[in-house]
């Protein structure tokens, strides 16, 4: 069965390799073609997943039409600030592929509108129900075959479980939402906390502060996505707390280590200069304190965080405010 996976990143790379080791023939679409030719000839993706072997069955392509064309599925897989364009630009293709489903695994958010990836998809493709997938799932370990589990949401039974079927293998396992907001508000929101967590370790901070800055950070989130629709449950399972925490803990969490560099007194510019991949929390951040103070939601955390990145904030001062803040319950 071919799956066009739509991104050339370390994730989309990570994917094609888990529909491969489950019998599909993935073919993985990036937008140069110069580096497309480098991969298909090295088999080495170098600048999103070095040191990973890419199997000849894994098939690469910079035109559009090559990796739609008889597809039975897509997953798109583009940073967030790229996929409208990305989208317009291949949407003539998917119309002429007949229209398959469509499995986004973006964690952000449009930032001229807000739309979560999903509510992307739909509108520029017309694709029915498209599927969101999120979970503890960093790609280095997904690539090179360390058990993992995330849950695929979408508002279509049928459609969840399709993606269900087709990615769950020997060390890869799905399950089934219909919350499909809550698991894009946490596969959104934890960045934005990743890059706390980061700071903390920046600094310095021991297990002390990092425990309780999850522990906030995970109420906030969770308030947060309840006031935008969200399941609170959700929240609990592998797209909240299970990506909240790896991407807070690994050394190989892109957020998590832009934040660790800015504790240690690094700019924000600096840091991204010598990035090839994206951190999504830095973009992300902006629209989630959008989002809360439109449904009048405290989030603490996250505003500190966008202090340091877009206010010129020390992070020991964050810090110092967050500790600072007025006495209350812990359930308030």
């Amino acid at each position: 069965m071919k799956v066009a996976v739509i991104g050339d990143g370390g994730w989309g790379t990570a994917l094609a390799l888990t529909l491969r080791r489950n019998g599909c023939a993935p073919c993985v679409w990036g937008p140069d073609a110069g580096y497309i030719e480098e991969i298909r000839r090295t088999r080495r993706n170098r600048k999103f997943l070095p040191g990973v072997e890419l199997p000849e069955e894994v098939a690469w392509t910079a035109e559009a039409a090559d990796a739609l064309d008889g597809a039975e599925a897509v997953a798109v897989v583009v940073p967030s600030r790229y996929m409208r364009g990305v989208l317009e630009r291949l949407a003539g293709a998917y119309r002429s592929a007949g229209a398959p489903p469509v499995l986004s695994a973006t964690k952000g958010f449009d930032e001229a509108t807000r739309e979560r990836m999903t509510e992307l998809v739909a509108e520029v493709w017309d694709a029915a129900a498209p599927a969101a997938l999120s979970g503890p799932s960093i790609a280095p370990e997904t690539a090179r075959g360390v058990p993992t589990a995330v849950t695929i949401a979408s508002a279509g039974d049928a459609v969840a479980r399709r993606f269900q079927e087709l990615f769950t293998g020997p060390t890869f396992r799905a399950y089934t939402s219909d919350d499909v907001r809550g698991v894009e508000y946490g596969g959104a929101f934890k960045n934005v906390l990743a890059l706390a967590a980061g700071v903390c370790d920046g600094l310095g901070f021991g297990h002390n502060a990092k425990a309780a800055l999850l522990t906030r950070g995970l109420a906030e989130m969770t308030r947060l996505g309840v006031a935008l629709g969200a399941h609170p449950q959700t929240f609990q399972g592998l797209s909240g707390i299970g990506d909240l925490m790896v991407t807070c803990m690994s050394p190989q969490s892109r957020n998590r280590t832009v934040g660790e560099r800015l504790g240690r007194g690094e700019t924000l510019e600096q840091i991204l200069d010598g990035m090839e991949q994206v951190a999504e929390g830095v973009w992300t951040c902006g629209t989630a304190l959008a989002l809360a103070r439109g449904a009048g939601v405290e989030t603490p955390v996250m505003e500190q965080v966008d202090a340091i990145l877009h206010q010129g904030r020390k992070p020991r001062d964050a810090v110092a405010e967050l500790m600072r803040r007025d006495l209350r319950a812990e359930r308030d």
